[in-house]
C-alpha cells in the first residue's frame, strides 16, 4: 500500500496501486483541481476516505447535507442546469428510492422536454451492500429500475482501475450518470494510471479473462465469486471467458456477442433479483440477436425474488456463490 504522498508523486504514464475506495476518492480530486465547476454534495461526504477531499477543497466545494435526499439531489440538479458539475453522494444504495422522483422526473427530462437546451452534467454515487445484516432497507440494487429511464447512463465496474477511469468520464459527461459500487468491491486492490487524463468510454465492456467453452458475464460484485468459480474450473480444464460490462446502461452488447460467436454459451451472473435485472437484458437481445450462435440455453444466476433478509445464516446463500457459478458452468458443456 502506497502512502497518499507517493500517490500523488508518482509520475504520470506510471501505474500505482490502490484500492478501489482510493480509487474513486483519488478520481474526484483529479476531476475537481482540473475544473473548478465540479462540487461534491451528500451524505456522510467525510468517511470512507472522503475526508481528503474536504481538507483539499474546503466547505466551498464539498457540502455534507442533511438526510433529506429528495431535498439536495433536486438542489444538485439546480445547480448542474446553473453550469456547476455535481456529485451527489447518496450513500447507501437503497437511498436512492428517496431521490428516484427528482432524478426521473427531472434530471433525466429536462433535456428532451427543453428541445436540447438544458445540459444536466451530474454524478449520483451510491453503494450496495451484500453482506453485513443490512437487512431488506439497506441492502437493495436499484440499478434496474433506472435501466428503463431514458436520458440516464449507469456505471458499475469492478476494479480499481476500471472505477477510476469511468468516474472521471462520468463528471465529463454531459448526461446525467449513476454510479453503483459494490462495497465488497472497496477493498480490493490493482494497478490504477496515475495519468489524470486517461479516462473509460462509458459503454465499454472488458474481458477479464478469455476463454473458449463458456461465457459469464458478472456483474458489480459478482465478479468475486465469478472468479473463485473461473480458477476452480481451469484447474478441471474448462476454459472460461469473463466479461465485466462496466456500463449498465448502455450495455455493450456486441463484447458479449462476440464471445458468444467463440462460445457457444452464456451464463450471466448478478447480485440483482431476479425479475426486470441486467441479465434480462442481456439474455433478451442475445436471444434476438445471436440466437444462431448460441449451442446451449442461457442460463441466469441471480438473486431470489425475495427481499434480503437480516438473518446472517439466510444472507450467506443468498447471492449466487462459487459453487453455484461453477455448477451453472458445468450444466452448458
Amino acid at each position: 500500500m502506497h502512502t497518499d504522498a507517493q500517490k500523488h508523486a508518482a509520475p504520470h504514464g506510471t501505474d500505482i496501486q490502490m484500492t478501489y475506495v482510493e480509487a474513486i476518492v483519488q478520481a474526484q480530486i483529479e476531476e475537481m483541481d482540473r475544473d473548478e465547476r465540479v462540487i461534491l454534495m451528500g451524505e456522510d461526504v467525510s468517511i470512507y476516505g472522503r475526508g481528503k477531499l474536504f481538507e483539499r477543497f474546503g466547505k466551498r466545494r464539498v457540502w455534507n447535507m442533511p438526510i433529506s435526499e429528495g431535498g439536495f439531489t433536486g438542489l444538485a440538479i439546480g445547480a448542474a442546469i446553473s453550469g456547476l458539475r455535481p456529485i451527489v453522494d447518496l450513500s447507501t444504495a437503497s437511498f436512492v428510492y428517496l431521490a428516484s422522483d427528482q432524478i426521473i422526473n427531472q434530471a433525466s427530462k429536462l433535456r428532451f422536454m427543453t428541445g436540447g437546451q438544458i445540459d444536466i452534467p451530474i454524478v449520483f454515487r451510491c453503494f450496495m451492500y451484500s453482506a453485513g445484516s443490512m437487512a431488506a432497507q439497506h441492502a437493495d440494487r436499484p440499478y434496474p429500475l433506472f435501466m428503463n429511464v431514458p436520458g440516464l447512463k449507469i456505471i458499475s465496474p469492478t476494479s480499481a482501475a476500471d472505477i477510476k477511469g469511468l468516474m472521471k468520464s462520468a463528471i465529463r459527461d454531459g448526461d446525467p450518470v449513476l454510479v453503483f459500487e459494490d462495497a465488497r468491491l472497496w477493498s480490493l486492490e490493482g494497478d490504477v494510471p496515475t495519468d489524470p487524463d486517461r479516462v473509460i468510454p462509458i459503454g465499454k465492456a472488458d474481458v477479464k479473462r478469455e476463454g473458449r467453452d463458456v461465457t459469464l458475464v458478472a456483474i458489480a460484485g459478482a465478479i468475486r465469486p465469478t472468479i473463485e468459480a473461473v480458477d476452480a474450473l481451469t484447474e478441471e480444464g474448462v476454459s472460461v471467458e469473463v466479461i465485466d460490462p462496466r456500463t449498465l446502461k448502455p450495455l455493450d452488447h456486441e463484447a458479449v456477442k462476440m464471445s458468444v460467436a467463440k462460445t457457444g454459451r452464456l451464463v450471466i451472473v448478478e447480485n440483482g433479483h431476479r425479475v426486470c435485472n441486467v441479465g434480462s437484458e442481456i439474455a433478451a437481445v442475445m436471444a434476438e440477436e445471436a440466437f444462431d450462435l448460441l449451442r446451449r440455453p442461457i442460463l441466469r444466476l441471480s438473486a431470489p425474488d425475495i427481499h434480503v433478509p437480516f438473518s446472517p445464516a439466510l444472507e450467506k446463500g443468498f447471492f449466487p456463490t462459487k459453487d453455484d457459478i461453477a455448477a451453472a458452468v458445468r450444466r452448458l458443456l
